[in-house]
């Protein structure tokens, strides 16, 4: 019996090493789910929301580089799949997406539920295209499958139902595709002219990111040669943090003094690995010589001196022997004195206070000592990615996934759906916001029906936190960020998840335990503190007029309660 054309499509993916599809179901999607069915290689991943099945499987992209596969059913499915995607697509990840389409007889009639997906993924994937008929099967599917593999980034494949459903004849799968990782470096001449400039001596910082991703061992010798601080990307910390001496930690919006210190006080600043976005912390004097596997980011975020092609692991194997030994180590020791003092003033905050709200910085620390040395992490954007970015540890074996990139809200919980769902053995622990956690809060069903021992540890302050921030940072008092939130834990327990609550700073730690050790899913609702602060390294004179114009407005509109309550908290500098 020959078989149809969704048939054949799961036997490409099968070939690719995709093993799995994460979607919700939809009649557009029925040759497709019914391929899927009748394989013992191959599953559905059943999530609640399309948006949810694009994050899942972006996760997973993270989490092994190899391809993962999200499926929409046509018109409204296609569009929840949009925001997910995006993410994906600027995490660069390798994923695909299948959107059904409408009868390919009814395309462009504005039949029920049609949409354009060439349209509407046109901004968020490498390649899309329409399988009209058989005969672009496989090869438009392999294609989209290259595309994504080899760009790092999402591929979108239209399948109209009715076509999935037709006979597919003597049709094959033609490609096998190669786990190829080629070395890409600068030329001899390009790598004496870095070398030059490095071995001028002064002072020079390192700022380094996702793309050092398999360079650790290099990172360090180099840093150890020029005798100099790092400082790293978010989504580069679980990549550098861990067995470095040189680490100073981050700058930026979710970093802190030390950090920015090391860029700003630098004669030269060597980005390697990253497209840190935020132009306001880079140094206006030093000069600055960026290494990036992709050429069009070179000069992309600051001023550039020197720009150079190449993957981090194979352009420093063959830079070190260029590098002379730096002896001056003031600058080092000086950045990382500062980084100690940094520190402390992080763990001081970082108490059991035995009050309530409780400390979210107590949380993240205590959890971050409770946690397996595997831990894969997930964390909502906002305070939970504050907090994970300074309190949890990064040791070589830990992961830790957030939406660094596209920032969006409820990022982390489906997140956790895609690395439990590939990692069944290790521990996966979703930080959520209160606000990220509502958004998507139908995942919690997800962790029940697929049975996942996700732990998802509820930030719930009330409100869009971060956001109360920025308005307060621009003078504006808060508007519209304000949530009448529900009790999490019995919501969870009506999911059939282990539910928990803690009232104090001193049920932290036990209850946590207590989610961590469950055979299953467990949530811990543990309500934190809405006027904790967590401000940028540097506080500039816009930030300061800013929080100053909000107190006065606070004021005059008689909240002199909240403006006493900032004054307790401690700033970070």
């Amino acid at each position: 019996m020959s078989k149809n054309i969704a048939q054949l499509l799961v036997d490409v993916l099968a070939r690719a090493g995709a093993t799995r599809m994460y979607g919700v179901s939809g009649d557009s999607l029925n040759g497709i789910t019914e391929a899927i069915r009748t394989r013992d290689d191959f599953s559905w991943i059943h999530v609640r929301h399309e948006e949810a099945a694009a994050f899942a499987a972006g996760a997973e992209a993270h989490l092994t580089g190899k391809l993962a596969v999200c499926a929409g059913s046509c018109g409204p499915g296609n569009l929840h799949l949009i925001n997910g995607l995006y993410d994906c697509h600027r995490s660069r990840v390798p994923v695909l997406a299948i959107a059904a389409q409408i009868p390919s007889g009814e395309i462009g009639s504005n039949y029920f539920q049609e949409t354009n997906p060439q349209h509407l993924f046109a901004q968020c994937s490498h390649y899309c295209e329409l399988i009209s008929g058989p005969d672009q099967m496989p090869r438009t599917l392999e294609i989209a499958i290259q595309t994504a593999i080899s760009r790092r980034g999402v591929s979108v494949v239209a399948l109209p139902g009715d076509v999935a459903l037709e006979d597919a004849g003597d049709l094959e799968p033609r490609v096998n595709f190669a786990d190829s990782q080629p070395g890409v470096c600068p030329s001899n001449e390009e790598l004496e002219v870095l070398a030059e400039v490095l071995n001028r001596r002064g002072k020079t910082t390192i700022l380094a990111g996702a793309g050092c991703a398999g360079a650790h061992a290099e990172l360090m010798q180099l840093a150890g040669r020029l005798n100099a601080p790092i400082v790293h990307a978010m989504r580069g910390k679980e990549f550098i943090e861990y067995d470095n001496p040189y680490d100073v930690g981050m700058t930026g919006l979710l970093g802190f003094s030390s950090g920015y210190y090391a860029m700003m006080n630098c004669d030269v600043l060597l980005m390697i690995g990253t497209d840190f976005p935020y132009q306001q912390f880079f140094p206006k004097k030093a000069t600055i010589v960026q290494i990036d596997i992709r050429g069009e980011q070179l000069g992309r975020r600051t001023r550039l001196d020197f720009g150079f092609v190449g993957d981090t692991a194979a352009t420093l194997r063959a830079l070190l022997p260029k590098l002379q030994q730096n002896t001056a180590d003031y600058h080092l020791k000086t950045c990382q004195a500062h980084y100690r003092n940094a520190r402390k003033d992080l763990e001081d905050l970082a108490v059991n206070t035995r009050k309530t709200p409780i400390h979210p910085q107590y949380v993240t620390r205590t959890l971050d000592q409770l946690a397996a040395e595997d831990a894969i992490f997930t964390c909502d954007v906002g305070t939970p990615t504050i907090w994970a970015s300074r309190y949890l540890n990064m040791n070589g074996k830990r992961r830790i996934i957030g939406s660094f990139n596209h920032g969006s809200m409820a990022n982390a919980l489906p997140q956790a759906i895609g690395a439990q769902v590939t990692h069944p053995g290790r521990q996966v622990i979703s930080l959520s916001g209160d606000g990220g956690l509502a958004m998507l809060m139908g995942e919690l069903l997800t962790l029940r029906q697929q049975q996942l021992p996700v732990k998802v540890i509820v930030f719930k302050n009330d409100s869009l936190a971060f956001v109360e921030l920025e308005m307060k940072a621009a003078g504006i008092v808060e508007f519209g960020t304000s949530l009448r939130n529900p009790d999490f834990a019995t919501i969870a327990e009506g999911a059939g998840m282990l539910g928990l609550a803690a009232k104090t700073a001193k049920d932290v730690a036990p209850m946590l335990k207590q989610a961590l050790a469950y055979d299953g899913p467990a949530l811990v609702e543990i309500p934190v503190s809405r006027q904790e602060l967590s401000m940028p390294p540097a506080i500039t004179m816009q930030h300061a007029k800013g929080f100053s114009l909000f107190m006065m407005k606070a004021i005059l509109s008689g909240r002199a309660d909240e403006i006493l309550d900032l004054a307790k908290v401690n700033l970070i500098r």
